[in-house]
């Protein structure tokens, strides 16, 4: 979702802490047995029924055509152009990879082929495809630009949660006859290590686009400063009302989630405490923080399934306007009768509100570097310092599409340039492995 798309949220009354639990409107959702707070966000969006993602392909929109940003004569033009266009598809956002499309996918493409093994086939995975317009793109790059024996022998697998979006895909790939023999869908969910089937040990690519900011978090708890994280729970009580609950850490991917973010899990000078414990104690402040659990259980998985992945993600760095609680904390929007409306409890997304969070690029390469199993490793007194198995980089999105890019082919009339200057929240991660495999 653009910068602009995200407009001033629409502040609710909030719920504030009260006790040893939260309590909320009532929520089909949560049933009789308590869930983890991850559980829940991943029923809002995945479920096979009334989720958000899985019950209609709606949420994103398809452009019938590329836009001609050559013929605009600069932002206020885009802007209209592009609420005309939200207007007439009825849609909740376009994607970058839609708004820009086919540059966008192009600058990925590049970057692959600049830097991918060609003495072997290319395989790229796409986690979440949408509506299959990256790979297409993908697709359409390779057949006009690489050597062709790259472009015969390639193949493209998107692994798509939501079977609408995978038949989607289907069909957008469709358009180019030769593609269809290259491509293929897999659906179900990528954090599945049971689906993956066998390890591939071949070099491969994986792209990520806007998958981060939807991936399910977990939410921690803690009374004041110097006491100790609690896992949050949701139950529903005698009146169907949703409370929280906090229970000590039990749960091991919380574990390994808080041992890899370790004294950084809310500090965002990474480590320095400026309130001393005896002010903690005469002024308790309750605190909260989201954890990337869901991406920990993804890379896990992929490093898992892909030990040789070459990576591109690229997604949010930061949410402007969030009004539901906590360190990294979501923004819930939903959609009805043409108009958004923002939320500030992430508990009524219940199928219709879409929940996405800014991604801590500095704790995803951390993430990365320990699912690679370099964290793993053992330091003993007086031994060389571990190699790293991964080199990584990150860059803002205007920075990426001019290395790897055409931004002239984004820009109107008057210079402006909506892919270089309306996307100063979103970053491009690129991972690749190295040869230190001891």
């Amino acid at each position: 979702m653009v910068l602009m798309v995200l407009r001033a949220a629409v502040v609710l009354s909030s719920s504030k802490l009260c006790g040893k639990a939260l309590r909320f409107y009532s929520t089909d959702i949560v049933g009789a047995n308590p869930i983890l707070v991850r559980n829940f966000i991943h029923s809002a969006l995945y479920h096979p029924e009334h989720g958000y993602f899985s019950k209609r392909s709606g949420p994103v929109g398809v452009l019938d055509s590329s836009i001609r940003f050559n013929q605009l004569e600069g932002r206020s033009a885009y802007m209209k152009y592009l609420d005309k266009l939200y207007k007439m598809h009825d849609i909740s956002w376009f994607t970058p990879v839609e708004l820009f499309k086919p540059w966008y996918a192009y600058a990925i493409a590049e970057a692959i082929l600049r830097t991918a093994n060609l003495s072997v086939p290319l395989k790229i995975y796409e986690i979440g495809g949408g509506s299959g317009t990256c790979a297409k793109c993908i697709l359409d790059y390779m057949m006009l630009n690489a050597p062709p024996k790259v472009y015969s022998s390639m193949k493209y697998t998107c692994v798509e949660i939501s079977p609408s979006l995978a038949q989607k895909q289907r069909e957008t790939i469709g358009e180019v006859q030769t593609h269809l023999s290259k491509f293929n869908v897999e659906c179900h969910d990528a954090t599945d290590r049971s689906r993956w089937g066998k390890k591939e040990t071949q070099p491969c690519w994986v792209i990520m686009l806007e998958v981060l900011d939807n991936l399910p978090h977990d939410l921690v708890y803690a009374p004041n400063q110097v006491s100790s994280w609690m896992e949050v729970w949701l139950q529903k009580d005698n009146d169907s009302q949703v409370s929280e609950v906090y229970k000590p850490i039990q749960d091991s991917l919380i574990s390994r989630c808080m041992e890899i973010i370790g004294t950084d899990i809310d500090d965002p000078s990474r480590g320095r405490k400026f309130i001393s414990n005896i002010v903690s104690r005469i002024f308790p402040k309750p605190r909260r923080a989201w954890l990337p659990t869901g991406c920990l259980k993804l890379l896990e998985t992929l490093h898992s399934a892909l030990p040789n992945m070459s990576l591109i993600a690229s997604d949010f760095s930061y949410l402007p306007d969030v009004t539901v609680g906590g360190d990294r904390a979501p923004l819930v929007s939903s959609k009805k009768d043409g108009k958004t409306m923002d939320h500030s409890s992430y508990l009524d997304a219940k199928g219709d509100a879409d929940i996405f969070f800014p991604t801590d690029f500095w704790l995803l390469e951390r993430i990365d570097h320990a699912c690679s199993g370099f964290s793993n490793q053992i330091k003993k007194p007086g031994a060389f310092k571990p190699l790293k198995k991964r080199r990584t980089i990150t860059l803002d999105s205007a920075a990426f599409m001019e290395e790897f890019g055409l931004p002239m082919k984004t820009r109107t009339k008057d210079g402006y340039n909506p892919l270089l200057d309306d996307f100063r929240n979103t970053k491009f991660y690129l991972s690749v492995p190295t040869h230190n495999t001891k």
